[in-house]
């Protein structure tokens, strides 16, 4: 599939009804089907050339190989080890793939890495042109009209080197006041709704609010790849505006790459990264995308990265599915699986994370991105004895329209370090509050000993900022764990201090907090209370009101049109609810099956129930 027909596709997506349409406000929600890859990943890409055998030295035959490949093509790694003195680079040559045969077949072990336009990565799948924070490539342009949620026209006051079929990246000033309602913001001065600011994000200064869409017409043209010129001109854009509060007083502005790298996939090999990144400080990254747009990880084993696993740089419908990824060489701070590091529209699914402190760390401006069906287990921190961190942390300001679904995890967390957050969205979760083991002692993950989690064990904690939250559908808790109702969701709203700052409290998260069909294991009981449903806020909050369903029943998924092509046909659909029974999670109830990740993860690599241990051989042939 080219990416001429990705850009159709999307152009046929807009105007659907989306699923959740009868249980969550469209004010509150966003159109989640259309995450991660236009289209789906592409399954009818021919080889190119010669399969590539194993080798040691240098990437730079894999790396010419990519680049003599066609649109549509793949290289070819075979079975074997290749130790590699340099990572991999994928740039200015679009819609190709870097394929092993078989993340249990081919291993790539790096001694060394990539720049990646600063990044530092392995495997790095980057644009030709920089295009960051401190210096966009065209830009930055003033965005002059089209700032209604879910449009998709705007006018823009230039358009150099604008193409059809390429992203653009939106953003707008900070606010400086709060009103109670919608709030973007990352000071720790004055106002203080952070701890340490966010001047080490990837968003511009002041001006975190950011989405990336893709531009569908321009001045009239609708061919992809066609460049368009002029002043204050029509640009059509897919997905439409997830945010209600874009607006001219808040000098909204686009900027864009040149190149930006279009259809790349890493597909089914292992990499090791404990060689290549252990002397960068803890920026290393296994496999990066920068400015890249429908690209891909698919089938990966990803070992002892420094930083993260994957991250994600100004990137848009990157889907990471099916993989799994296994410890980093930091245990107390940037230790991430997944890390959108400011992306849109991303999908991370069905992917196992061990031996991670921060499997889906959202560490930037992410709009639109689902996380689905993804499981972790023995999140290492050594931070503090017995102290159960969280399998996704919402990290930063300009965080907003996040849907997480039919994840096996612990907790998800709305911090308050580096900013705000809006419209964050959990559906179908079981979200215990805690985890097997935690870390008890031991200076390294293989000497360290582990017992039980004793601290931080709420299944949904958000503190000051994190508004309009909407909780629906969730398995909640832990038999024995939490004892009261109020320790499901501990310290609604409550602030921080850390360093001489303190984040005061916000009773606005409370307030805005729609829950609705959830069940936790305190009551053994799923709540349907419209007392926990925000039907009647007022003031600026009042056009973000959630009307009380009118029936108890849900649909199966928020951003599924049906059961996944690559869900197991024994496995039922959907696997976690209030509606679901059966269910093989003991103390629940039977309101929760495993999801297919766990399934892999217990039954096929025979994974220690306890998450410790060395890394595990890993197929998602095998387990899929």
């Amino acid at each position: 599939m080219t990416k001429f027909v990705f850009f159709f596709l999307a152009l046929g997506l807009q105007g659907q009804t989306d699923p959740w349409s009868n249980v969550l406000s469209p004010s509150r929600g966003t159109s989640w089907s259309t995450a991660g890859v236009t289209g789906g990943i592409p399954a009818n890409r021919t080889q190119c050339g010669e399969t590539i055998a194993p080798y040691n030295g240098s990437a730079t035959p894999i790396n010419n190989a990519l680049a003599a490949c066609g649109p549509e093509q793949y290289v070819l790694l075979g079975a074997g080890t290749f130790h590699l003195s340099s990572g991999i680079l994928i740039s200015s040559h679009n819609n190709v793939t870097i394929r092993g045969s078989g993340s249990n077949e081919t291993f790539l072990v790096f001694s060394g890495s990539n720049p990646c336009q600063g990044i530092i990565a392995d495997i790095c799948v980057a644009s030709s042109d920089v295009n960051w924070k401190g210096q966009p490539s065209n830009g930055a342009v003033a965005w002059t009209a089209g700032y209604a949620k879910g449009t998709t026209t705007i006018t823009l006051a230039a358009v150099p080197n604008l193409v059809v079929g390429h992203p653009i990246i939106l953003d707008q000033q900070d606010d400086d006041k709060d009103d109670g309602s919608v709030l973007v913001c990352s000071s720790n001065t004055s106002p203080i709704c952070s701890l340490q600011g966010n001047s080490g994000g990837a968003q511009r200064s002041g001006r975190n609010q950011v989405q990336i869409v893709t531009v569908t017409s321009c001045n009239g043209v609708t061919i992809a790849g066609a460049a368009c010129s002029g002043a204050n001109v029509k640009v059509g854009i897919t997905t439409g505006l997830d945010m209600p509060n874009w607006k001219a007083s808040s000098a909204p502005q686009a900027w864009w790459a040149s190149h930006p790298v279009l259809g790349v996939g890493v597909e089914s090999l292992s990499v090791d990264n404990s060689a290549a990144e252990a002397g960068d400080s803890g920026l290393g990254v296994g496999i990066a995308f920068f400015n890249a747009l429908n690209s891909w990880v698919w089938g990966v084993r990803d070992i002892d990265s420094s930083r993260s696993h994957v991250q994600v740089q100004y990137s848009a419908h990157i889907t990471v599915r099916s993989s799994y990824f296994y410890l980093t060489q930091n245990s107390y701070d940037l230790s991430y699986g997944f890390e959108c590091y400011t992306g849109s529209d991303n999908l991370v699914e069905n992917n196992i994370f061990q031996g991670v402190s921060g499997p889906l760390t959202i560490n930037g401006a992410c709009s639109g991105t689902v996380l689905g069906y993804n499981f972790d287990i023995n999140n290492y921190y050594n931070g503090a004895v017995g102290y159960n961190n969280a399998m996704s942390n919402v990290h930063t300001a300009g965080t907003d329209s996040i849907l997480y679904e039919g994840n096996i995890g612990d907790q998800i967390y709305g911090d308050v370090f580096h900013g705000t957050h809006n419209f964050i969205t959990l559906f179908r979760n079981y979200l215990s509050g805690t985890q097997p083991a935690c870390w008890r002692s031991g200076s390294t993950y293989q000497t360290s000993v582990f017992g039980p989690c004793t601290s931080n064990t709420t299944p949904v904690y958000l503190l000051s900022y994190s508004r309009f939250f909407n909780v629906i559908g969730n398995v909640l808790g832990q038999t024995g764990v939490q004892t009261n109702y109020s320790q499901i969701y501990d310290n609604l709203g409550s602030g921080d201090s850390s360093d001489g700052v303190t984040v005061p409290s916000d009773p606005n998260v409370a307030t805005t907090l729609y829950r609705w069909a959830n069940y936790d294991t305190v009551d053994a009981a799923s709540r349907f209370d419209s007392a926990e449903v925000p039907s009647k806020l007022t003031g600026f909050q009042a056009p973000y009101s959630q009307l009380v369903p009118s029936s108890k029943t849900l649909p199966a998924s928020f951003y599924q049109t049906g059961r996944p092509h690559w869900w197991p046909a024994s496995k039922p659909w959907p696997i976690i609810g209030p509606d679901v029974s059966g269910g093989n999670i003991s103390g629940l109830e039977g309101h929760a099956y495993t999801n297919p990740a766990e399934d892999c993860y217990l039954n096929v690599m025979h994974g220690p129930v306890d998450g410790t241990g060395p890394v595990l051989s890993f197929s998602a042939a095998a387990c899929y």
